[in-house]
């Protein structure tokens, strides 16, 4: 059986979590292939909230769940998250490859100190240390989850990334209070996190030949890859659907199904170029209507309508098959709702999205306007559910059929509300 990906189209926070919770019930495996503990999904089980940063949204469904190696690993959350699962009654099924780095206390010290140092130059990370530990990655001086494993090696390791450190901290940054030696808590956390440890590309390309379901869950959104996003605002890996064989050790052949997620408008959390943001009352009732505060930081979330420039975009270099629009039921109630469209730049139309900061920056927003349609309220919306996609109000439909004919991909999902039961389904991943 094929392979499918799951990949925001936006910023990050498009409600992939619950998206991609829907999904692996069909599933056989869910793997994460990218990012960190700076990504956060929340999903909603029968009225009771679970919010995961590094689990895969699978493990709620109790189905084999994976961090590949281009994943960074903050062990002590990984654990506490394996307690979560477990105290809801789940053994986790996981199994996370070897090749994985780990986030240390350090990477979170420059992390942050990094972000003070920038100034108005800064990024607006998490703060969560995934960006040092990436770049110990490409520096090549890491540590592994396999490292954990190895007392020797990660005694080696730890010595020469404390004396680094140490004079980075004090010389670059002016730090003089540093991390104490990590090396004993973090081979305790080995100890633990050893029976869970493995070679996923062996077992993943086995399952795919065998003809399992393999889901592939990104973090983030297409916007904020480091290659393809709005460089130097974005995250430290590759968020976009070719990471997932990248990251895992699996052939392009194996994927025959992406599934773009985007909100109905857009957020973004940190610094960055946000051509459609808008600000005042209208951005705090859709803020606050749509819960958007960040999972992982507790930030509120600008708020932007729908560009539909970018989204175009972010379909095309993730080669997206199919779409699922989420938070609709948040636009309900206004009386008129805009879409971005194209954008003016320096007095000229500009019908291309292009992925540059600094020209993005200039840009203006170009609407059209849509006619709203009335909040027919949770009881309202569930009925639709029952009822199917054509008992959708013909605004929704209409918002939808833009969705679809600009990016050239068709619907498969509508999200309506935050729990599993509030999906229209019109074609399955699987």
């Amino acid at each position: 059986m094929p392979g499918a990906v799951v990949v925001g189209l936006q910023y990050g926070d498009e409600g992939k979590g619950k998206v991609v919770d829907y999904c692996a019930q069909k599933a056989d495996i869910v793997v994460r292939f990218n990012g960190g503990a700076n990504a956060g999904h929340t999903v909603i089980v029968k009225g009771e909230t679970h919010k995961f940063h590094l689990m895969p949204s699978g493990v709620l469904w109790g189905k084999r769940v994976m961090l590949g190696a281009g994943t960074v690993i903050d062990p002590k959350l990984l654990l506490d998250e394996i307690a979560q699962a477990q105290k809801a009654g789940i053994k986790p099924k996981l199994l996370v490859d070897y090749r994985a780095h780990v986030v240390t206390p350090w990477h979170k010290l420059l992390d942050g100190a990094s972000e003070v140092l920038k100034g108005r130059q800064k990024i607006g990370t998490t703060g969560r240390g995934i960006g040092p530990a990436y770049a110990d990655k490409v520096s090549r001086i890491g540590i592994r989850v396999g490292d954990l494993l190895d007392a020797g090696k990660l005694r080696e390791k730890t010595r020469f990334l404390n004396e680094l450190n140490s004079k980075i901290a004090s010389r670059v940054y002016s730090i003089e209070e540093v991390p104490q030696d990590f090396t004993a808590e973090y081979a305790e956390y080995g100890r633990q996190l050893a029976p869970y440890v493995g070679m996923l590309s062996i077992e993943l390309n086995m399952a795919l030949s065998e003809g399992r379901k393999v889901l592939f869950e990104g973090a983030q959104g297409a916007q904020l890859d480091v290659d393809l996003g709005t460089y130097p605002y974005v995250t430290s890996s590759n968020t976009t659907a070719g990471a997932a064989c990248a990251y895992c050790g699996v052939g392009p052949k194996h994927i025959k199904e992406v599934l773009g997620v985007v909100k109905a408008y857009t957020s973004r959390v940190g610094e960055g170029p946000f051509v459609s943001e808008i600000n005042g009352h209208l951005a705090d009732k859709l803020r606050e209507k749509g819960k958007e505060y960040g999972t992982t930081t507790g930030r509120p979330r600008r708020i932007g309508w729908l560009n539909l420039v970018a989204v175009r975009y972010a379909a095309m270099i993730n080669g997206t098959t199919g779409l699922a629009v989420t938070k609709l039921d948040t636009l309900s109630g206004l009386e008129k709702i805009n879409v971005c469209k194209e954008y003016e730049c320096e007095g000229k139309m500009v019908g291309q999205h292009k992925a540059d900061a600094e020209f993005l920056k200039r840009c203006k927003p170009v609407y059209i306007e849509l006619k709203g349609w009335e909040d027919p309220g949770p009881a309202g919306w569930r009925a639709m559910v029952k009822n199917g996609y054509n008992a959708l109000p013909k605004e929704c439909k209409n918002y939808l059929k833009l969705i679809s004919e600009f990016c050239n991909a068709p619907i498969y999902m509508v999200s309506i509300g935050p729990g599993r039961e509030d999906t229209i389904l019109l074609k399955n991943l699987f």
